[in-house]
C-alpha cells in the first residue's frame, strides 16, 4: 500500500470541505478550530488566519491540550490535502465528532487569493 492509497482510503472516512466552504465557515463568526498539520518551517511561511500549527507527527500527543472539546468545529488542512486526510481521519477516531479536511490545502487556499497570515 502507498501513501497516495492511505489518503484515499482515509478520504472514504471523513468529510472533506472546499476552501471556499472553509473560508466562509471561520468568516461566520461561529467558533471554530483552524488546524495546520505541516511542519512548523511550512506554518512560519505563512498559514490561513488565526491557525493553530500542530504537525501531523505531534497530532495524537498534543491534540488534547490544543483542542480539549471534542466537540469543537475543527478544519484541518495541510499543503495539498494529503496528511489532513489522515489528520481527519484520526481526529474522527479520537473522538473529535466535527473534523472536517479542507480539500486541496494551503496550495487551494492561496490560489483562490485568500487572506493569509
Amino acid at each position: 500500500m502507498t501513501a497516495t492509497d492511505f489518503v484515499n482510503q482515509a478520504k472514504k472516512h471523513i468529510t472533506e470541505i472546499t476552501v471556499a466552504e472553509a473560508k466562509a465557515k471561520i468568516e461566520s463568526g461561529q467558533p471554530v478550530v483552524v488546524l495546520d498539520v505541516r511542519e512548523p518551517k511550512e506554518y512560519k511561511r505563512g498559514h490561513l488566519p488565526k491557525a493553530v500549527n500542530l504537525p501531523r507527527g505531534l497530532l495524537e500527543f498534543k491534540v488534547t491540550k490544543v483542542i480539549p472539546d471534542k466537540n469543537a468545529y475543527v478544519i484541518v488542512y495541510c499543503k495539498s490535502g494529503g496528511r489532513s486526510a489522515l489528520a481527519t481521519l484520526t481526529l474522527k477516531r479520537m473522538g473529535y465528532k466535527n473534523a472536517v479536511s479542507m480539500a486541496g490545502g494551503w496550495k487551494a487556499w492561496v490560489k483562490a487569493g485568500y487572506p493569509v497570515e
